[in-house]
């Protein structure tokens, strides 16, 4: 069956530059955006239910945008003004400028490596051990923390913000030939909206070994898998297998 209409679990891209839109005119498919999950922030009177306070921190450990947005957002819910010697550590460079949102960055004490891994802020959470490091994350996170207990760092993990499912409506149609998933709640999402789901001819692709697992947990088959040597993403995945799907059918 030849691929007509992909589904990508993704907010539409910003940019009309996307790879997806050149990938969706040089094959002649309908390529549609629509997230099987969504973000939902905690309330100040549930995140005031883990007993944790905020004043109680020096340093912050941040490991997506998302979680920057939440920990300010709590903030000013709860009336708390972040004093200018808080110290923030992020995974990536695009994290730490998007700091720029909430506060005076060339006036603040910032860290950030480029590789998106927890463990390699390792040196900078040593260098300063003497913090008490808040680490902002969602209900549903994949670091894993060892790293941090294994050197002792003093942190706190701090819920701020939950992934939902993202349901569909009773009348959005769902006649896709293709789905690509980023995360294992998508998958979670896709079996709560349609518990009958059977897959039959469509195909599934996905990103990330822990995705990848969750779609054979799941009992569906994987059609495709990204990254890998030939495709470093998903759009470089696609564009090879819509390109074996044109030359079979």
């Amino acid at each position: 069956m030849k691929v007509k209409k992909v589904l990508v679990s993704q907010p539409k891209p910003t940019s009309e530059k996307s790879p997806y839109y050149e990938i969706a005119e040089k094959y002649g498919v309908e390529i549609e955006f629509r997230p099987f999950i969504k973000v939902e922030g905690l309330s100040a009177k549930e995140f005031r239910q883990s007993r944790i306070s905020i004043p109680d921190f020096t340093a912050i450990i941040f490991t997506a945008r998302t979680a920057v947005d939440h920990f300010f957002r709590l903030c000013e819910e709860m009336r708390y003004a972040v004093p200018d010697t808080m110290k923030y550590f992020c995974t990536t460079e695009a994290i730490a400028n998007y700091l720029q949102k909430y506060i005076v960055y060339r006036k603040r004490k910032i860290f950030f490596v480029n590789t998106g891994k927890l463990d390699d802020l390792l040196p900078y959470l040593l260098k300063h051990n003497k913090e008490r490091y808040l680490y902002a994350v969602s209900n549903v996170h994949k670091e894993d923390l060892n790293i941090l207990d294994h050197n002792n760092i003093n942190y706190t993990k701090a819920v701020m913000y939950r992934t939902v499912s993202n349901d569909f409506g009773p009348d959005e149609p769902f006649d896709y030939d293709m789905l690509l998933f980023f995360s294992p709640s998508g998958i979670d999402s896709l079996l709560k909206n349609f518990p009958k789901f059977k897959q039959d001819e469509i195909k599934i692709g996905c990103f990330g070994t822990t995705t990848a697992q969750a779609v054979r947990n799941a009992g569906l088959r994987l059609d495709m898998e990204a990254p890998s040597v030939k495709a470093p993403s998903m759009t470089a995945a696609l564009d090879l297998f819509l390109k074996e799907d044109a030359q079979n059918n």
